[in-house]
């Protein structure tokens, strides 16, 4: 299944590069399930990101290892696949790009999973574009344009 989500942030796409960090990435992270970063190395070709998704009753690892990424005049954009998946999915390859749109950028999430069984996958992609919306108005905050008094 694939969800695309895309949100316009007042900085450039470089220093929304700069910008992509672990402080941000835990301030991503939505209220549910808490998230709990154990290891994030960042966002370049071999980096691991492992996370511990606490569900109250049971807890679930998610680990996904950079794939790609590359930065030219026009783009940054990095690919998370996940190698130790919750028992909820089977597939995970996340495209994160910054595209450059004059003195603005649009970050664009470009997801594809996929569940053990064909209607979970069904049964996710609203939670999944719930959670990944979440992100819309953190990603405005975090890259609005410095204000000179």
């Amino acid at each position: 299944m694939k969800l695309t989500l895309e949100t316009t942030v007042e900085q450039g796409y470089l220093d929304v590069k700069s910008g992509f960090t672990e402080k941000l990435f835990k301030k991503l992270s939505p209220p549910f399930p808490p998230v709990k970063v154990i290891r994030f190395d960042g966002c370049e070709k071999g980096d691991l990101v492992s996370l511990e998704l606490n569900f109250l009753l049971f807890k679930q690892k998610w680990t996904s290892e950079i794939k790609e990424g590359f930065t030219n005049e026009f783009e940054f954009c990095f690919v998370d696949e996940g190698i130790e998946l919750p028992f909820f999915l089977k597939k995970w390859h996340h495209r994160h790009r910054v595209i450059s749109s004059g003195i603005q950028s649009k970050i664009r999430d470009e997801i594809t999973f996929e569940a053990p069984l064909g209607l979970l996958t069904l049964l996710l992609y609203p939670a999944m574009w719930v959670l990944f919306s979440y992100r819309k108005p953190i990603y405005k905050k975090m890259f609005k344009r410095a204000v000179n008094p």
